[in-house]
């Protein structure tokens, strides 16, 4: 690049640089939409049921049954309503009241007295079938831990022919959050990234600011360059707020490099940037890129990127869409990073792959991009 090409670019990039400081969208759409949209996600989306209604229903109450339903109201997954009879407790589950039904039979007490199997009852509303799932192993935890303290303080062993010793790595606490957080970012930062470059270009188009470039010396790099280079600065900024955010306020724990993260953070920005510039060569209307932005970004990075939905439970052909989509790679980055350290064997090949789906869209926005109003 000659001496009159690097004024050019820094004419260009001044003139950015004062239009953000005149229109702080893009600085809105930088470092609040993603603070706004984590704060909304990282609260509102949760894969752990805590506090669920569940009706007990106790045949003949005695001193054995109060032992085992008191697990309950100490349990912090359960939020215990006690009723007297099993066709009252199925028609508040029936009326979504309570999500389960845990039932005492009458001989409940004579038959753990007596030594032999003492079942319980046991039903579970399944119109959500996860939480049905959840639901169902936390009273088998609650019915495992009540007969360990009976048999400890009898003084035996709890009647198990084996005893199983659970450890659990990268997400001890087994927080859903914490396995959620660092896919939001991902997410989040691909419409943001997406949002910057398509909305500003297509407001220069519509205030008339576009055609005046189009008349001066500058071409096409330059005026891409100009786009990419402070919005991506803005995007990186963004995303260090989305950390920090995710570290202090949500309490993930960042158990990987800084510098990593920081690194692919930058490779997954100029992918999520080249998308919003490929968008900007269609749309000239702020209104339809956004609307396009949503669409191809956003959708896709929040279902196929695995940030929710497990990649490997999904259709074939589903899986073989996923690889399309950037955020899957930067989710899959991400996650490491956080929650498991630099496991260079994720880090590395989808680093590459953000650094080819980068160049990918990059190389359609420069193809797309000419230096002419039609």
């Amino acid at each position: 690049m000659n001496a009159g090409a690097l004024r050019r670019l820094f004419g260009l990039l001044r003139k950015e640089a004062l239009q953000i400081w005149r229109d702080p969208s893009a600085l809105a759409i930088a470092f609040v939409l993603p603070a706004v949209l984590l704060l909304i996600f990282g609260y509102g989306v949760s894969l752990d049921a805590r506090n669920v209604p569940i009706a007990l229903v106790v045949q003949r109450p005695g001193a054995l049954a109060a032992s085992f339903t008191s697990q309950f109201a100490r349990s912090p997954f359960f939020r215990p309503r006690r009723f007297l009879t099993i066709q009252d407790a199925e028609q508040a589950m029936a009326s979504r009241a309570v999500q389960g039904i845990v039932w005492l039979p009458s001989d409940f007490a004579r038959r753990a007295a007596a030594g032999g199997n003492s079942p319980i009852g046991v039903i579970v509303n399944g119109v959500d079938a996860n939480d049905a799932r959840i639901i169902e192993g936390y009273v088998q935890q609650v019915w495992a831990t009540w007969l360990t303290a009976r048999a400890e303080a009898a003084g035996g062993s709890a009647a198990l022919p084996l005893s199983a010793q659970p450890q659990v790595r990268f997400n001890p606490a087994v927080d859903s959050r914490d396995y959620l957080v660092p896919g939001l970012i991902a997410v989040i930062m691909t419409l943001t990234g997406a949002l910057l470059t398509a909305l500003v270009i297509a407001r220069e188009w519509e205030r008339g600011t576009m055609e005046a470039l189009m008349v001066t010396r500058v071409t096409i790099n330059e005026i891409l360059l100009a786009k990419l280079i402070p919005y991506f600065v803005l995007g990186m900024g963004g995303m260090a707020g989305s950390v920090a955010i995710a570290v202090f306020l949500f309490g993930v724990p960042l158990q990987g490099s800084i510098w990593v993260l920081t690194a692919t953070s930058a490779l997954f920005m100029l992918a999520a940037l080249g998308m919003g510039l490929l968008i900007s060569g269609f749309a000239r209307n702020q209104f339809v890129a956004g609307q396009i932005a949503i669409i191809t970004t956003f959708l896709p990075a929040f279902i196929l990127s695995g940030f929710v939905f497990d990649i490997n439970s999904m259709p074939r052909a589903v899986q073989i869409i996923t690889h399309i989509v950037a955020a899957r790679y930067f989710v899959a980055i991400l996650q490491s990073v956080f929650l498991a350290g630099n496991v260079w064997s994720v880090i590395l090949p989808n680093a590459l792959a953000l650094v080819v789906m980068a160049g990918i869209f990059l190389g359609l926005a420069r193809g797309t991009a000419r230096k002419r109003l039609d």
